[in-house]
């Protein structure tokens, strides 16, 4: 969701396929995965590919983009928002039913999500129904009239219901990168017909056309800004179980399947509530992405040691070092390209559900200037520029929506020629792309990783991190050096002794003395070393 002014709380934690002038082949592969070995795409769909020339990423660019995705080793598409709204990031909307036709119609969709299924990859859809602007049938019909049909639809200050409530952060309103204003209110969601109209609403996409095959509807939701008390109004205390537990579990009798991941609204807390009250099948693991981004052994080992023991399954757990409200991983560290290769290993071979943003396995950048361009929600687009498909920047299918907009394309990241697009990179054996799609292999050729054990492995060095997945004989071990400097490290077991296990490096050239009762790595500045292992 957009974040107003964007001070949202974990600030403070954290101040090419078709028509293409290269060719990238990769095969359609139509088999299976494990259902706990995903790794998720988050799409700001607006941003990614536009199919008609208006320079909008949209539905159809999605479906013509399903090979570089497969290719790259995705398995599950997350899409933002897709229904109606005057904001570029299709949050606060005037009308949930409708499709923003700027991404394309019903009948694409369909096309979208069926091409999807049947390369046996999965889709999400961003939801959030918290909130309505002053466009929206409720908001029209019961501002100022008690007496109308939609009157406890939505929440007032006031008996005359001329006043209603705020939203996010006490705003009663919000501006768009354009200048449009358009008020908000907050949703009455203890309403019995506004949590049927949910109930509908969030079936609907589950089956549009009713026949109880699925291949048409999503595989999950993303909730977005989920909280049983929402943004601490007292009228709104105790969703969990009034509303989204009741909604979850209607969606469940249609598809028992559907995986349903939460953003919890408090990114500093762990988020088992919403596992343990059954209102979400899965948490995004903030705290896991600011372990990472903060390349600090000791945060990195006490962070994962406490995220795979409160949750009791992997999958709970969606591991990411960037989505669309936080600052993009390449401007944390600098564009280096090191730290970006070992925020990728570890975002992708923790374990739990991976999650990578568009535009992260090349590097992308880019930092929010909240409140440097005034309250509106322009100061995010700095984060959600468009997908870099070519080293010129410029070309058919380039989403530069936000183009000739005044200050917000003055500032661009994207720049011609400086190495952050795919086509200088798919070629490239040591470019980052290439490496994700490595690590990706890795992850979906092991998997242990998705449904083994996690164990941090001590190595008594401060700079060098150390774990494994493993389950029963095999093993997958990792040992990363998080410093610009060279680093010995020491594991109390001969891990690679090849006389107790067969061995195969998977990534790494560190020198590795073996004993009796130990293994020592010596490693190179930003080393990252992947082991997969299968006692004899």
């Amino acid at each position: 969701m957009i974040k107003a002014y964007g001070l949202y709380p974990v600030y403070l934690f954290f101040t090419l396929f078709f028509f293409s002038p290269y060719k990238h082949h990769e095969p359609k592969s139509l088999v299976k995965e494990s259902p706990d070995n995903e790794v998720i795409y988050h799409l700001f769909q607006r941003s990614f590919f536009d199919s008609n020339g208006d320079r909008i990423g949209d539905l159809k660019g999605i479906e013509q983009k399903l090979d570089y995705l497969q290719g790259l080793g995705i398995n599950s598409i997350l899409l933002l928002p897709l229904y109606e709204s005057i904001y570029y990031h299709n949050y606060y909307s005037g009308d949930f039913k409708k499709i923003d036709p700027s991404f394309g119609s019903l009948k694409d969709y369909i096309s979208l999500v069926k091409a999807i299924h049947k390369r046996g990859m999965k889709v999400y859809m961003d939801m959030e129904t918290q909130y309505v602007t002053e466009d929206h049938l409720w908001y029209k019909s019961a501002v100022g009239n008690p007496k109308s049909p939609y009157s406890d639809y939505i929440l007032f200050e006031d008996k005359a219901h001329a006043k209603p409530a705020t939203f996010v952060l006490g705003l009663r309103g919000w501006t768009s990168y354009d200048g449009t204003y358009k008020k908000i209110a907050t949703v009455n969601l203890k309403n019995k017909n506004v949590l049927a109209y949910n109930i509908k609403l969030y079936k609907y996409w589950l089956d549009p056309n009713g026949d109880g095959k699925f291949d048409d509807g999503v595989d999950g939701y993303r909730f977005d800004h989920m909280m049983d008390d929402l943004d601490n109004k007292p009228q709104l205390k105790g969703l969990f179980k009034c509303f989204w537990l009741p909604l979850v579990t209607e969606l469940k009798k249609v598809n028992p399947k559907i995986k349903n991941v939460a953003e919890q609204a408090n990114w500093a807390s762990w988020g088992d509530e919403y596992i343990r009250d059954g209102v979400a099948d899965r948490i995004f693991s903030f705290k896991i992405m600011g372990a990472i981004r903060s390349f600090n052994k000791a945060k990195l080992t006490s962070i994962t040691d406490s995220a795979f023991t409160i949750f009791p399954h992997n999958n709970q757990n969606v591991l990411f070092v960037e989505n669309h409200d936080v600052p993009r991983f390449a401007s944390s560290v600098n564009r280096s390209i090191p730290k970006l290769k070992i925020g990728a290993s570890l975002n992708l071979l923790l374990g739990g559900t991976a999650s990578i943003y568009y535009g992260q396995e090349l590097g992308m950048y880019g930092t929010g200037a909240w409140g440097k361009w005034g309250m509106n929600d322009g100061n995010e687009i700095p984060m959600r520029e468009a997908f870099e498909w070519y080293a010129s920047d410029t070309g058919r299918g380039m989403a530069l929506w936000y183009k000739n907009t005044g200050v917000w394309w003055d500032s661009t990241n994207l720049k011609p020629h400086d190495g952050i697009s795919l086509e200088e990179q798919i070629n490239d054996p040591n470019s980052l792309f290439n490496f994700y799609k490595k690590i990706i292999s890795i992850r979906k050729s092991n998997p242990v990783i998705a449904d083994g054990k996690f164990q941090s492995l001590e190595n008594g060095n401060p700079h060098v991190y150390s774990f494994r997945r493993y389950d029963g004989s095999t093993s997958l071990l990792v040992v990363i050096n998080l410093s610009d400097a060279n680093q010995k490290a020491q594991l109390k077991d001969a891990l690679l002794d090849e006389k107790k296990y067969k061995v195969k490096q998977l990534n790494g050239e560190a020198t590795v003395n073996l004993t009796d009762n130990n293994t020592v790595f010596e490693l190179k500045p930003y080393a990252i070393e992947i082991y997969s292992l299968k006692r004899k």
